[in-house]
């Protein structure tokens, strides 16, 4: 708390709050001062004075004195905690939440390094080039520290709350999760979290997900592989596929299709071969959609069982993906 009110001082110095509220002050000799008319009480000699460098106010008229949460809560008459509340949300940049999420995305990379047991999670993912991991812009949720670094920005915990990055509680959302940012137009519109526990599957934060992962990269691509998840993605890239894109699952929303049919292209459905079949049940349906659209597929069959991901782990390489895609039908 004595940290998080510190740098809210920094970021509201006392002179300039009480020159937003309109408070008139000159100049108290060649020092740190300014005096003026006392905000709190009635009086025609000025008589409170604001040291600027020591960030403080006293009124020799009423006898009052202290720091900017004192005169915020003699001010409004507010509890300390109220007090504090209000100045997190007055000090508050501009809620722009791409913002806070480029914000949250650079603060997880760079806790990656710093907890073994993320980058292990990655290794036995199939994810061990350090330039990919780099370029992908993958993080490290380890939870219970985002909130701390976010209001220490500036942003309230309203916010925050709002953009699903803490629950009700005040606690981080995110909690030992692999976080991939999730782009479009440039800015990041959600962060994608995938626990390195078994108890917990993936999750992303409220609101969009937006349109196909990374699309922008492959759009002008005659040839484009779709791919369930992101993890499936990464071990892609890192094995040197860069016409591949992520769909988030088998069920493409409405602006993820059109994205597809924008163009005459080839897409690869590259979906999981589940024991149960749906992995490549929904990648015929989805096949017979897009041709619908004039849009050429091919579905790629990956050894019984495996997914993209599970298919790099356990030993394929780019020359064998290659000849998979090669060997695809329509």
């Amino acid at each position: 708390m004595g940290e998080e009110l510190g740098k809210l001082k920094q970021r509201l110095p006392l002179l300039d709050y009480l020159q937003q509220q309109n408070w008139v002050a000159r100049p108290a000799g060649h020092g740190p001062e300014f005096v003026g008319l006392c905000p709190l009480h009635p009086e025609t000699r000025p008589s409170f004075y604001v040291n600027t460098r020591k960030n403080l106010f006293y009124c020799h008229g009423c006898g009052q004195g202290g720091d900017l949460l004192r005169f915020v809560q003699l001010s409004r008459q507010l509890s300390f905690r109220q007090s504090l509340a209000y100045l997190e949300q007055h000090s508050a940049p501009p809620a722009d939440p791409a913002a806070v999420l480029e914000q949250t995305a650079t603060f997880y990379q760079q806790q990656l390094d710093r907890y073994p047991e993320a980058l292990r999670y990655l290794k036995q993912r199939g994810l061990y080039d350090p330039a990919a991991v780099q370029e992908l812009r993958i993080g490290y949720a380890p939870g219970g520290s985002l909130r701390r670094h976010l209001t220490a920005q500036g942003h309230s915990c309203d916010l925050l709350q709002r953009l699903g990055l803490i629950n009700s509680q005040g606690c981080d959302a995110f909690y030992r999760r692999i976080i991939f940012p999730c782009c479009q137009g440039g800015r990041i519109v959600n962060l994608y979290g995938r626990s390195i526990a078994a108890a917990f599957a993936h999750r992303l934060l409220p609101g969009s997900k937006g349109g196909l992962y990374a699309w922008e990269q492959v759009q002008q691509c005659p040839q484009v592989i779709l791919v369930e998840g992101l993890f499936d993605y990464a071990v892609l890239w890192q094995a040197g596929f860069r016409h591949v894109t992520c769909s988030f699952g088998t069920h493409l929303n409405a602006y993820q299709f059109r994205q597809l049919c924008d163009r005459p292209r080839t897409v690869y459905l590259t979906f999981d071969v589940d024991a149960n079949g749906s992995g490549q049940q929904a990648a015929q349906r989805l096949a017979q959609r897009l041709r619908a659209k004039d849009i050429s597929t091919r579905r790629v069959l990956l050894p019984e069982g495996h997914d993209p991901n599970s298919f790099f782990v356990q030993g394929g390489d780019a020359t064998q993906f290659q000849a998979l895609l090669e060997a695809a039908r329509p």
